[in-house]
């Protein structure tokens, strides 16, 4: 086991990688998927809603019984990680046009409960106190994390071609592998004793008013990155068709998708440091009037010349990443330390669940409106967070925060 800080934090992280690949692992295989078996708009979407509604069920359970702070964070981590890994092999057995395989999907959504809030409340313990404080960076890290993890499915399902197992495979074998890994990682010196058991503390998200405008914040994000991140290979896919081979487009469409999603790593990563010295609302502000604009502009670039619609997304893929950490480290800064887990956790619970009606939302307003203006929809996210964090920003608690009320 690692008792210093970076060796741990890098264990950390890779394990992250590792056990987050599962989240998109079936949604980055679904044209494979159409070319074997005839599936609705319905039963593609929910090969990403399903882990949503897991994410959300599993994050209530953890809030609930306070398990992000009750238990080892290492052994929850491991165990979630195992059982995910189990779930996402079967999807190489039944049918995924059946009602196994979203169950499956549910499953491993309710596992990812026990790695992504608890990674970050892992990465938390190891934080410098004061005004030079690094929890922004180090839960930036571990979002980065999240976005090569969530990335990677795309990648290797460009490398393996239309076999779609080769995808359920890799990213299975991800799994297994972090949950050996994460044992290795230390605790840092942060790491409070949990408070009893009380399942009222996880209300304090939203009725406490510096946590509940962080958390709207978060929303507002939310609302925007997962339905873009589900539905850009798509999209991608229907721009390029319109100046390349369709074969061709679906390819481009495959390795832009995965550069935009993990494009997000620089974005979490540069995010921290921004926020960690000029101030946490400064930067959640910026990038969220950033990322609602690409949200509005990319439909004007569909059908357009690639590179500037390829630019355009890694333009988006950084900065609708950007502020992602910079939400948690806000309830971290702003929570009671003993409570830090439960407090991520239900606002990742909120968060996700909110994701659920965007991810239908996008296929209905494709059908609309065309994929050109589909994503516009997006933009309304962004706005109420700016204002959320507006408000935050003139509260007297913005002073415990990194950069104070900056």
């Amino acid at each position: 086991m690692m008792t210093t800080k970076w060796p741990s934090l890098a264990v950390l992280a890779v394990a992250e990688v590792l056990a987050l690949a599962l989240w998109f692992s079936a949604t980055a295989v679904v044209p494979a998927l159409q070319a074997e078996h005839t599936l609705s708009a319905f039963q593609v979407a929910a090969f990403t809603s399903m882990v949503q509604i897991g994410f959300v069920v599993g994050t209530l359970g953890s809030a609930f019984l306070g398990l992000a702070d009750r238990m080892d964070p290492r052994r929850f981590f491991m165990l979630s990680a195992l059982v995910a890994g189990i779930a996402n092999s079967g999807i190489l057995i039944f049918d995924p046009g059946g009602v196994v395989v979203p169950v499956l999907r549910f499953v491993t959504g309710m596992c990812m409960a026990g790695i992504y809030p608890v990674g970050m409340k892992l990465a938390s313990t190891w934080a410098r106190p004061g005004a030079r404080g690094d929890l922004g960076l180090l839960v930036g890290v571990l979002v980065g994390a999240l976005n090569l993890g969530s990335a990677s499915p795309h990648l290797i399902n460009a490398m393996g071609g239309l076999d779609w197992r080769f995808t359920i495979v890799t990213t299975t074998g991800a799994a297994l592998a972090a949950a050996a890994l994460i044992p290795l990682a230390g605790i840092g010196p942060n790491f409070a004793k949990a408070p009893p058991f009380n399942p009222r503390a996880a209300l304090r998200g939203f009725t406490t008013p510096a946590l509940r405008l962080a958390n709207f914040g978060y929303l507002g994000h939310m609302w925007e990155i997962y339905a873009m991140w589900a539905w850009i290979v798509v999209f991608l896919h229907a721009s390029f068709a319109v100046t390349m081979p369709d074969s061709q487009a679906a390819e481009w469409a495959r390795l832009v998708a995965f550069a935009t999603i993990a494009a997000g790593a620089i974005g979490s990563i540069g995010g921290g440091l921004v926020a960690d010295r000029w101030g946490r609302t400064t930067l959640t502000i910026g990038a969220l009037a950033i990322s609602g604009s690409c949200a509005l502009l990319v439909g004007m670039l569909f059908g357009g010349p690639p590179w500037l619609m390829i630019a355009l997304c890694l333009v988006w893929g950084v900065s609708v990443v950007a502020d992602s950490a910079q939400f948690s480290a806000s309830i971290a800064e702003l929570s009671d330390r003993a409570l830090v887990g439960t407090m991520l956790t239900v606002q990742t619970c909120a968060g996700f669940l909110l994701t659920l009606a965007t991810i239908h939302l996008i296929p209905l307003m494709a059908e609309a409106v065309g994929w050109q203006w589909a994503f516009s929809v997006l933009a309304i996210g962004p706005i109420i967070g700016i204002w959320a964090m507006a408000r935050l920003r003139q509260r007297p608690e913005a002073a415990q925060l990194a950069g104070g009320k900056r």
